[in-house]
């Protein structure tokens, strides 16, 4: 099993290209089962997480073909389609949820195996399905299977009110009420700028779309979509992450695509804590102010708000902060997995249900510690580059679900930093 051996070593300098995003890449792929014509991606992100969204849609009869360096994705789905998405190939990745929607839509039935993906807290699916049922679906659990079926074979449209903003439902929603009879609203709607980007792929492909980026979107269903060809937007959590590693570090670092837009709140946090971000022609430009880190306090929540896929990393930065941080965890129930780990490194953290409360420190010590999820993997990275001598990340098969050529990227700016084979 592979390991990333980080050794601490000053600051970083110079510039980090930031790739496209996993989170709107995985909803897009699916949005190609809704059209026979063909839909290609460009800006992909590199990830296994791709790689096992396209074995999944084909699997279910989608033609996908990676091409510049996995960088774009073509995928046509004008053939016979297969509406029975495996546990095998689902189990892997909780956004393999994201076809049921699509299925629905265009052939009328979908048997969907319950998904899997980190082990952050329970994500129920019942928002997705109640959602559908409001739009004529009929769908009952059995075998560790959704069997889902749209009465009279077509979805309908329908006023959809969301107990909370659910990203994946929205998403899932959204694609099924674009072939849909008639217009279905989605109240209390995700607002993240993933949702924006699936609902401007979708109107390329000739869907009438009105709302996204509020928390009301309305859908116009119509008879059919075309293909299309789609930018995905640039990774925010890659993006906030590599933000992060001078701000740890000490040094200047550009973000190439990065866009405030994208991190507005995370923004506001780093600014409080002492760190100066700046827009440039190419991205943003991010620095220490001056003096040690300041502690603030942080709060999870919904976008605009503090993302929860940054938060893992923002503690890192705050083991070293001058003073006391509260971390409040909105979003999931188990998102502090990382904690135990910083603490192997020397980090001052006590964890009482949903509240991590970090006292700085003058130096985290590298040390051995065992990646849990995808985000607490590059946070345990971000705290071994500012630590003590060497620190081995270990079960980095988490890192390659979300982060492309972490070792390059860091390294590329001066991080002393190698991925170890089978140790």
């Amino acid at each position: 099993m592979d390991s990333i051996v980080v050794r601490g070593n000053g600051p970083l300098n110079g510039q980090i290209p930031i790739a496209g995003a996993k989170n709107a890449c995985l909803a897009l792929m699916p949005a190609t089962l809704l059209s026979d014509e063909p839909l290609t991606l460009t800006n992909a992100p590199r990830l296994s997480d791709i790689a096992t969204m396209t074995q999944l849609l084909q699997s279910l009869g989608a033609e996908v073909t990676s091409m510049q360096d996995g960088q774009v994705q073509a995928m046509s789905c004008h053939g016979a389609i297969n509406t029975r998405a495996e546990y095998d190939i689902v189990r892997k990745m909780r956004a393999s949820n994201l076809v049921l929607g699509p299925l629905l839509a265009r052939e009328g039935r979908a048997e969907v195996s319950l998904p899997g993906g980190c082990a952050i807290g329970a994500r129920p699916m019942d928002i997705h399905t109640d959602g559908l049922a409001k739009m004529g679906a009929e769908i009952d659990l059995r075998d560790g299977y959704l069997h889902a079926k749209a009465d009279g074979g077509k979805l309908k449209g329908a006023v959809i009110d969301f107990p909370f903003a659910s990203v994946g439902a929205t998403e899932n929603i959204l694609m099924a009420a674009t072939l849909a009879k008639g217009t279905t609203v989605i109240n209390n709607a995700a607002r993240e700028p993933e949702i924006v980007d699936l609902a401007t792929c979708l109107r390329a492909m000739g869907a009438q779309i009105d709302g996204d980026g509020t928390s009301t979107i309305t859908i116009q269903g119509v008879d059919r979509l075309h293909g299309a060809t789609h930018r995905v937007v640039t990774d925010r959590i890659e993006l906030g992450t590599y933000m992060l590693a001078p701000a740890i570090c000490g040094g200047e670092v550009e973000l190439l695509g990065g866009s405030i837009d994208l991190v507005g709140a995370f923004c506001e946090k780093l600014d409080a804590a002492g760190i100066s971000v700046e827009e440039t022609e190419k991205g943003l430009k991010v620095h220490r102010k001056n003096g040690r880190i300041r502690a603030v306090d942080v709060v999870t929540e919904p976008f605009p708000g503090f993302p929860t896929d940054l938060q893992a990393q923002m503690m890192a930065l705050l083991c070293t902060a001058e003073g006391t941080s509260v971390l409040e965890e909105k979003i999931f129930e188990n998102r502090f997995m990382h904690a135990p780990e910083l603490t192997r490194m020397g980090a001052n953290i006590e964890v009482h249900g949903g509240t991590a409360t970090v006292t700085g420190v003058d130096k985290l010590k590298g040390a051995p510690v065992m990646a849990t999820d995808l985000r607490a993997s590059v946070s345990l990275i971000l705290a071994g580059l500012a630590a003590e001598g060497e620190t081995r990340v270990g079960r980095v098969y988490h890192l390659d679900r979300g982060y492309e050529q972490v070792v390059r990227k860091l390294s590329g700016v001066g991080a002393q930093i190698e991925r170890v084979h089978g140790e």
